[in-house]
């Protein structure tokens, strides 16, 4: 059935194999999470400035009227997730474990919870830039994890050009299934999404990327694919990380980005399909970002599914509705094992960039001893963009941050491969997210100082 499986699949050098136990919930259809007594939104869910409020405490909205405006171009719109009433504005718990400033609302329990304005768009007869704001102040960023608003990236600068619109499908990291069902349940949401896109960007030819693990998902895009629409469906290697979008560009156009640079510089946007498929939905249904599909997984977890989820619905809300957790559950995160991000709190809540709540059990989490460096190379092997981790961790662990730019560390993608690969057990990718972040602090202080 899958002959094109036979053929030689594309792929990027380095990377790792790990097993990608998405058997759990693969087969398992997207259902829909109920509406909660509590919605909680954070103001910061993406890159760049907060949002900032339109509403205050008292007033009722609706699902999907903006509660939240941007400010500046490197933000996006925050819209109510269900019907109900503002109860407060004010520092709740979020899953980068600070308190942030948010829009806490209560459900009103008579509402049908209808979208607030639900339309079609003529975006055929809309200018790019008219496109643009719609995407922006619906609240759209990069789904795949990154959260970087999308209207940013669709942006071409003065002197670039775009050829090809990437759409990553790739979903390498193991147990996540959401982008999967996506392409199986709502195929037409993604080329209308593209669609969408390619006007903006006045791109040549869109490249789908999918993993060949997802055999379904490349057989079904493929026969969907409308026969006006430049679009190619391309399938990738199983291998980590074939979703960082330079990997994905280097597995498709044999086009590497040169280190400092974007994909825009070497003529190519790269979006999660996630993404696409929303921007298809506002222009479809008026329907901003306000639901988003969650893989709920693990061994951790009672019942693992895929749900959409209202943004802001309190991560002990969807834990109780799968069942709740195991008596031997000792860690959350959300996203998946290589990259995901450890929750403390059961109370946070979902995020726009949250792809999945992975559940792990004693046996996944235990804690190995250290080893000193044995200089074998498996991090250099395994490096997708051809670091030298094993001597970026010596000068982490020794704190010689400043040095450690010498040797790149800022192209790191965090993919976390090193880590996994490393016999020592050294937490290598831990330490260079520390130094890097460390490093950008101190340059942004330099800036601003002049």
């Amino acid at each position: 059935m899958f002959s094109f499986l036979n053929r030689s699949e594309k792929t990027f050098r380095h990377g790792i194999h790990p097993h990608d136990y998405k058997e759990m919930t693969r087969n398992i259809p997207i259902e829909r999470m109920p509406f909660t007594d509590e919605v909680i939104l954070p103001l910061s869910q993406h890159l760049g400035n907060p949002s900032r409020p339109v509403v205050k405490k008292g007033d009722k909205v609706y699902r999907g009227q903006l509660i939240a405006e941007p400010v500046g171009f490197v933000s996006t719109g925050l819209h109510a997730s269900m019907t109900g009433t503002v109860v407060a504005i004010e520092p709740r718990h979020h899953p980068s474990g600070r308190m942030v400033e948010s829009i806490v609302i209560k459900k009103d329990p008579y509402s049908p919870q209808t979208l607030f304005h639900e339309h079609k768009t003529d975006w055929e007869n809309l200018s790019p830039q008219d496109l643009l704001e719609v995407i922006k102040r619906g609240g759209f960023v990069g789904l795949g994890g990154a959260a970087f608003p999308t209207h940013v990236k669709l942006t071409v600068p003065e002197g670039k050009r775009v050829r090809f619109l990437m759409v990553n499908a790739v979903e390498c990291e193991p147990y996540l299934t959401s982008d999967h069902r996506l392409m199986l349940e709502n195929p037409e949401a993604i080329f209308i999404g593209i669609r969408i896109v390619q006007k903006i960007l006045n791109s040549e030819k869109t490249y789908i990327g999918v993993e060949t693990n997802k055999p379904d998902a490349i057989e079904l895009l493929r026969e969907r694919v409308p026969a006006d629409l430049n679009c190619e469906v391309v399938p990738l290697a199983t291998k980590y990380p074939q979703g960082a979008e330079k990997m994905l560009i280097e597995a498709v156009l044999h086009k590497e980005v040169p280190s400092g640079k974007l994909p825009i510089d070497v003529h190519t946007v790269v979006n999660n399909v996630g993404t696409i498929a929303g921007i298809g939905e506002i222009f479809q249904y008026g329907k901003p970002l306000i639901e988003r599909i969650v893989t709920i997984t693990g061994p951790g977890i009672n019942r693992p599914t895929n749900l959409m989820v209202p943004i802001g619905t309190k991560l002990s809300d969807v834990i109780e509705y799968c069942g709740g957790l195991k008596e031997n559950t000792r860690q959350i995160l959300f996203g998946g094992p290589m990259m995901g991000a450890p929750q403390l709190d059961l109370e946070v809540p979902i995020m726009k960039g949250t792809s999945g709540i992975l559940t792990l059990t004693e046996e996944e989490v235990q804690i190995r001893p250290e080893y000193p460096c044995i200089r074998c190379l498996r991090c250099v092997d395994a490096c997708p963009v051809y670091l030298n981790p094993s001597r970026l961790g010596q000068l982490a662990k020794m704190r010689l941050y400043e040095e450690m730019l010498d040797f790149h560390i800022m192209d790191c993608v965090e993919c976390g491969s090193c880590s996994y690969v490393c016999p020592s057990n050294i937490p290598l990718v831990q330490r260079f997210r520390v130094a890097k972040g460390l490093l950008r602090e101190k340059m942004a202080k330099q800036k601003k100082a002049g």
